[in-house]
């Protein structure tokens, strides 16, 4: 997803466009990027979790989220602003971690016609001065309009949110968002879940009660979901050998990390990477 790629000689980007070409292309990003669908439908998936893309859906990807887009509309028209990591630490330092938290629990949300207004006119204007390159105030222009877009794109995404949440959240739900919270942070090293229950100074057994009640699944199965999506980018997007991604993500040898890939894929790491 080249297009949403910043350079130290420029930290963001931004545009409207079509972009069919970004189908099943599995990728993790390294900046920060926020889209907005104008056009057509597509499906995009963020961490293992799938969303439905309609006009005036909004998504705001943060540093180190996996997507992938599928079912792609012909007329599929997004607009887009990605800046990068440092950019983005920058605009947000003063900002309280509920932020960062709320946004990545809810990437994804399609605003009413009478609230994209005003992000509107914010996107247009990064827009415009993403192209005024001769602007000699042109960093701390930008970065004062990140700072509001942001904000007004957490105003507009938490109060619909608070909206149509229902009363209360019991204890269980929110032990299942702090381990999903520990599960992005940590799955590369950590497959265990004893780990993730020492993390959150519970019992393994009660950890997988929890998740069990909450999700229908196992604790060890969304662990397991979470490593394979890191190791399917890994081979996809990157040209580390099998044994440099066995390294990097805490396998015991290159054998054992086959088995558990081909285990939970039905193909061997080799054959994945391969495969059109």
């Amino acid at each position: 997803m080249e297009i949403l790629h910043t350079t130290n000689e420029e930290p963001f980007v931004s545009g409207t466009g079509h972009f069919a070409g970004w189908e099943n292309r599995l990728m993790k990003l390294e900046d920060t990027a926020i889209l907005f669908c104008r056009e057509g439908h597509a499906h995009i998936m963020i961490d293992l979790q799938e969303y439905e893309l309609a006009p005036n859906t909004q998504v705001v990807l943060l540093p180190d989220t996996i997507v992938n887009f599928t079912n792609i509309s012909p007329d599929f028209t997004i607009s887009y602003i990605a800046f990068s990591r440092i950019l983005f630490q920058e605009v947000t330092a003063r900002l309280d971690l509920s932020f960062f938290r709320f946004l990545k629990e809810n990437p994804c949300v399609t605003l009413p016609e009478e609230r994209t207004r005003s992000i509107n006119g914010l996107a247009s204007g990064i827009e415009d001065l993403y192209h005024d390159r001769d602007n000699c105030f042109r960093q701390q222009i930008l970065k004062n309009y990140i700072q509001s877009f942001l904000l007004d794109i957490y105003d507009k995404t938490h109060r619909l949110f608070l909206m149509k949440r229902p009363e209360g959240i019991s204890r269980q739900e929110e032990l299942f968002k702090r381990f999903i919270q520990l599960v992005h942070k940590h799955c590369t090293t950590q497959r265990e879940v004893s780990f993730y229950a020492n993390k959150l100074f519970i019992t393994p057994r009660y950890l997988s009660t929890v998740i069990q009640n909450v999700t229908n699944t196992t604790a060890k199965s969304i662990i397991d979901k979470h490593v394979i999506l890191e190791i399917k980018v890994l081979l996809k997007s990157t040209n580390l050998s099998v044994q440099e991604i066995s390294n990097q993500l805490c396998f015991p040898d290159q054998s054992f990390f086959g088995r558990y890939f081909k285990k939970h894929t039905g193909l061997s790491p080799l054959q994945y990477r391969n495969q059109n």
